[in-house]
């Protein structure tokens, strides 16, 4: 049996929500009322029956180390394998690496000593519900050096100007990368090679000075190399901006789209939270939304996503909003097209109202 390791690399991931990345990293905001953004990529990952990954984190990561703790949730908290949490080493004055080549170089050791045939590597920012073994029988018929996944999108929003799009001819090979805004084939910042290519990759790449290793040494090479697209058919999200993160959550309410997302035989795991079920007053009235565990409701819902223990007052509105973990709202406010982060108290009577384009976004912890 072919076995897999994973990287789940964060550095090249920019901090582009505002207040909702003051005070952690991108793969750390949380998404769909009970879960962080990383969840999804590690949960392919184990869905893959793979035991040993490392995350490559470089800046605000506390909240990611407080979430993924020893990787228990994904039975990741194991003697062999398990889950690495891996800054760049700072203090290794031989270190001549930069960008995200640090990480590669830093942690080298790692890609040497786990017990795998193959790598993939991937970001945090594509919300997926992947098959990745499906993509390693495919990688190995192929005879591909490199693997890489994409999504081909009937729409593209705007957070898709962001992302680079591969061109693939009649055999699936990748023949040019770049940026052109009207190709639909979004490359999904995943892919997968053998070890032994991968670290001759790295050691190639640092004796060049590269600082990024799919952008330096993969892409400029497509000629020489065999890298090969698959297409990834399910429900996908790509979370850029602030717009992006609301309208992606938003579409979480839409039956079809959830499902395909979460209604597999491969679950999204994430950090367990024993709180009692979601209580409801008389006056409580909940219409199409997300209401998760230890929420109290007095008030109206509507088209919203509440994470765990918010509390809403009777008579207050809250409608196309999306509401984090342990907020309170006072009775009568009113909030429309709202993002509150956690822990945020809305005072009795407020008015808070922004637009799908532009939400109202409130920094944890406010109190309005």
């Amino acid at each position: 049996m072919n076995r897999i390791a994973g990287i789940i690399n964060l550095d090249q991931e920019i901090d582009s929500m505002n207040e909702l990345t003051y005070f952690r990293c991108m793969a750390a905001i949380p998404f769909g009322a009970r879960y962080r953004m990383i969840d999804f990529t590690i949960s392919n990952m184990i869905n893959a029956n793979i035991d040993s990954i490392a995350i490559f984190a470089r800046k605000k990561y506390r909240s990611l180390l407080d979430h993924l703790e020893q990787g228990k949730a994904w039975d990741l908290d194991r003697q062999h394998g398990g889950l690495f949490i891996l800054p760049p080493d700072w203090n290794d004055p031989t270190d001549i690496s930069k960008g995200e080549l640090q990480h590669f170089h830093n942690h080298i050791d790692f890609i040497h000593r786990v017990n795998a045939d193959y790598i993939v590597v991937s970001g945090s920012q594509h919300i997926c519900n992947i098959d990745l073994q499906a993509v390693l029988e495919e990688h190995i018929e192929t005879k591909a050096d490199v693997t890489v996944i994409y999504k081909h999108m009937k729409q593209l929003d705007s957070e898709h100007h962001y992302t680079k799009k591969l061109t693939v001819d009649e055999n699936n090979r990748v023949v040019e990368i770049d940026y052109a805004r009207e190709n639909p084939h979004v490359y999904m910042n995943m892919y997968i090679m053998k070890k032994t290519a991968l670290l001759k990759f790295i050691e190639l790449s640092i004796e060049k000075g590269y600082t990024n290793l799919f952008k330096e040494a993969i892409k400029p090479n497509l000629s020489s190399l065999h890298v090969h697209a698959y297409q990834y058919k399910g429900a996908h999200a790509f979370i850029h901006s602030v717009e992006s993160y609301y309208r992606n959550s938003m579409r979480l309410l839409d039956d079809n789209f959830y499902d395909c997302l979460f209604q597999t035989e491969a679950p999204i795991r994430t950090k367990l939270k024993n709180e009692a079920p979601a209580t409801y007053s008389e006056n409580a009235h909940v219409e199409r939304s997300m209401v998760a565990n230890g929420c109290h409701i007095s008030g109206d819902v509507k088209n919203s996503v509440l994470f765990r223990s918010v509390k809403v007052g009777e008579g207050a509105s809250i409608e196309d909003s999306i509401i984090m973990q342990r907020c309170e709202i006072a009775p009568d406010a009113v909030l429309k097209h709202v993002i509150l982060d956690k822990e945020c108290t809305i005072s009795s009577g407020q008015v808070l109202i922004g637009t799908k384009e532009n939400p109202f976004v409130v920094a944890k912890r406010q109190k309005l």
